[in-house]
C-alpha cells in the first residue's frame, strides 16, 4: 500500500524555515545592538576628547570635564543609548589643558542580549563594549584651566 505524500514537502520546508530563521533573526538582532553600541562608544569618546580640548578661555578643568561628558552623552543618545558618569573616564598626561599634554577618554559599557526577560533571575547576559580615544592638546597653545 502506497502512501500519498503529495504536499508534505511544503510542510517540511515551512517547519525547517521556521526552525532556521528564528535563531538567525535573534543573532542578527544581537549583532545589530552590539554594532550600534560600538559605533556610539567610538563616536562618544571622540566627541568627548574634542570637547575637552576646545574648552573656551576662562573655564576650569571641571567645566571641561562636564562639557566632555555632555558631548559623549549626546553621541550615545544618537544611538539610542544612555550614558552614566561612571562609564566615562577622562585622564590627562602629564596635566590637563597644558601645552604638550594629551587627554585620553575611555568609555566602558555593556549591551544586554535582546529578548531575554529579567524573570530568569541573576545577571542578564551582556556583551562588554569599550572604546578609547586620545586627543593631543598641542605644543604651541596657551595653558588653560587649573593645570
Amino acid at each position: 500500500m502506497k502512501r500519498d505524500e503529495r504536499g508534505s514537502a511544503v510542510v517540511e520546508f515551512s517547519w525547517l524555515a521556521i526552525l532556521l530563521m528564528v535563531p538567525l533573526i535573534y543573532v542578527m538582532l544581537g549583532v545589530f545592538d552590539v554594532q550600534r553600541a560600538s559605533y556610539g562608544a567610538t563616536a562618544a569618546t571622540r566627541a568627548a576628547g574634542r570637547a575637552f580640548i576646545i574648552v573656551p578661555d576662562g573655564l576650569s578643568e571641571d567645566e571641561a570635564r562636564a562639557r566632555a561628558f555632555e558631548a559623549a552623552r549626546l553621541a550615545m543618545k544618537d544611538q539610542g543609548m544612555e550614558l552614566s558618569s561612571d562609564q566615562l573616564t577622562i585622564t590627562c598626561n602629564p596635566a590637563c589643558l597644558q601645552p604638550g599634554s594629551t587627554v585620553t577618554v575611555t568609555l566602558d559599557t555593556s549591551v544586554r542580549l535582546p529578548l531575554i526577560p529579567e524573570a530568569l533571575g541573576g545577571e542578564p547576559p551582556a556583551i562588554r563594549i569599550s572604546s578609547s580615544h586620545t586627543e593631543p592638546y598641542g605644543d604651541y597653545r596657551e595653558a588653560k584651566g587649573d593645570g
